[in-house]
């Protein structure tokens, strides 16, 4: 799993604080350490994608950032504060969602309708 680019939007970007970390993340599955001591900042004014192979672990990264899944180890730093969520209503009312891939769209609505409608 890495970061495939990530686009600074300002310069004075760089001198910002992250506004999410990750530290030191692992999380195991019986038969599989799906994460082993991953890491990911988030800046603001970045534009960033996560990409790996199957089964590199973005999809369980993103589970442990929202709460979907408790890490075994590692430090979750939200605006410069320790947290832990405890599921994706947490995550999100702090300000942080995700939109898992899925293959099934209800054709009467729209695109925006059938994004919200997982919500």
């Amino acid at each position: 799993m890495r970061i495939l680019f990530s686009v600074l939007a300002s310069r004075s970007e760089a001198i910002m604080n992250a506004l999410l970390q990750l530290k030191g993340i692992d999380k195991a599955f019986p038969g599989v350490k799906a994460l082993s001591g991953a890491a990911l900042n988030v800046y603001p004014g970045r534009v960033m994608a996560l990409v790996g192979e199957n089964g590199a672990g973005k999809s369980t990264m993103m589970k442990v950032l929202t709460g979907i899944y408790t890490r075994d180890a590692g430090s979750l730093l939200w605006l410069g504060k320790e947290t832990t969520f405890n599921g994706p209503k947490s995550s999100q009312e702090a300000g942080i969602g995700i939109i898992h891939q899925e293959l099934n769209l209800i054709p009467q609505l729209t695109i925006a309708e059938n994004i919200f409608s997982r919500s």
